[in-house]
């Protein structure tokens, strides 16, 4: 019998797939990926993709996601002269992570899913029995999935959203920690310089008490005791000035660059943005609920169309066909993958109830350390001035040496009290920035 021509028998296949593709919701169409670099090389643009073009950028042909709008939205609370906006944007600027490489992957694998709904086409060859070899093309194209291939590009485009709240943490979480060493190495430069003061003005007591023993006017109890407070004074500003060295070297080690210290004020975060851990539980939901759809789909049989045209004839059928075939466990399968999204639902809601949680801690967390600071610094003035009453009665005859050292000593304690409290409130404020997204813009991540 003669063979029909291939054209012919190519007819069928291409019916089945116009069918297919009116069973699916299709995608705009768009221009190749290569042929959009072809295009630009042919202009003469760079064919890389500059850092100008936002890493959660999305293509104006395609559905636009709500949470990478939001992420692109996020502004940093840091003022933009400041010295802490100039260490995070060095921070930034110095970046290498690997969330961005990860980011990069998701949105090449949306992509490549985003065009699924097409028909396949590949190679066969068989040898058969006579010894004779037939080589081919199989053309493939699903009809009726239960909603696979479009749960399948669901899923690739919540992937990339993960990603991109990952990245967003990732270049938030640098932020501040480039920022907390700034601050710790400030930290240790005050410190450092009240203990510097602290340590000439128990030095001097500690000569007073020296010259009253020698003269029999006082014990070499109290000597050692004056002793024993400079000796504490003294390994205080010595560990303070070590951490200064300390913090900057970490820094350098982390940006490249060298900072000279500056004062740095606190951050203002008013109003409540969603946190990140939220926009990321949202994302892993969605991916999760496209995954069970996908699982669903297996476990149910579907109408796919194939053909064949090979030297040893054409041929085409429709094929219907399940994953895991259909059984008595089949149902109980079904309702433990729809279970799947309601876990969903829940993790979300969870995730929102801590990150509430968190927040209310923090926010209590800048109040109470903002009324300690004023309170130390209330205080340490106040024993400054009782230090300055108590060395009138001294060299009045009213006090001893030691009463007075001990107030000079209580008001240098309660002015490093100040100084921990009023850093330890900038980096409360810093992490109740950083769990919300607001140390970086999210047009320049």
């Amino acid at each position: 019998m003669p063979r029909k021509p291939l054209k012919y028998g190519l007819m069928p296949l291409l019916g089945l797939s116009l069918l297919g593709g009116c069973m699916q919701s299709l995608p705009k169409m768009e221009k190749p990926a290569f042929l959009k670099n072809l295009s630009k090389t042919d202009a003469g643009t760079d064919t890389e993709v500059s850092k100008a073009a936002n890493a959660f950028s999305q293509p104006e042909t395609k559905a636009q996601s709500d949470i990478l709008d939001t992420l692109v939205a996020r502004r940093s609370v840091l003022p933009s002269d400041s010295h802490l906006a100039h260490v995070s944007g060095v921070a930034l600027t110095s970046s290498n992570r690997a969330a961005e490489a990860q980011l990069k992957t998701a949105k090449l694998r949306a992509e490549a899913e985003d065009k699924n709904w097409l028909p396949t086409l590949g190679p066969t060859v068989s040898l058969t029995s006579l010894g004779d070899v037939v080589a081919g093309l199989v053309l493939d194209q699903v009809i009726f999935d239960h909603g696979r291939k479009k749960a399948e590009r669901a899923y690739a485009a919540a992937d990339v959203e993960v990603a991109a709240v990952t990245l967003s943490q990732d270049m938030n979480d640098r932020s501040y920690t480039a920022m907390a060493l700034y601050i710790k190495a400030l930290r240790g430069q005050e410190k450092a310089a009240v203990g510097d003061r602290a340590l000439k003005q128990m030095n001097h007591f500690g000569d007073i008490v020296e010259g009253r023993v020698s003269g029999g006017v006082s014990n070499k109890g109290d000597l050692r005791m004056v002793r024993t407070k400079i000796s504490t004074l003294r390994t205080m500003r010595d560990t303070a000035s070590e951490s200064v060295e300390t913090a900057l070297s970490e820094l350098t080690a982390m940006t490249g660059t060298r900072f000279d210290l500056a004062p740095v004020s606190g951050v203002e975060v008013n109003g409540s943005v969603e946190a990140l851990e939220v926009i990321k539980s949202s994302a892993e939901a969605k991916r999760a609920v496209a995954q069970a759809t996908v699982e669903r789909a297996g476990q149910l049989p579907g109408l796919s169309a194939s053909g064949t045209a090979s030297t040893g004839g054409n041929s085409a059928s429709l094929d219907i066909s399940t994953e895991t075939g259909l059984g008595f466990g089949t149902g109980k399968r079904i309702q433990a993958i729809e279970s799947t999204k309601e876990t969903a639902k829940r993790q979300v809601a969870e995730a929102r109830e801590d990150a509430a949680r968190s927040e209310s801690r923090l926010r209590r967390e800048i109040d109470s350390l903002a009324r300690q600071e004023t309170e130390a610094v209330a205080l340490s003035k106040d024993g400054r001035e009782t230090f300055k009453l108590f060395q009138a009665q001294f060299r009045a005859g009213q006090r001893s040496v030691l009463e007075v050292v001990d107030v000079y000593e209580q008001s240098t304690y309660r002015a490093l009290d100040g100084i921990d409290a009023k850093f330890d409130k900038i980096l409360a404020q810093l992490k109740l920035a950083r769990d919300m997204g607001l140390l970086a813009d999210g047009d320049t991540i």
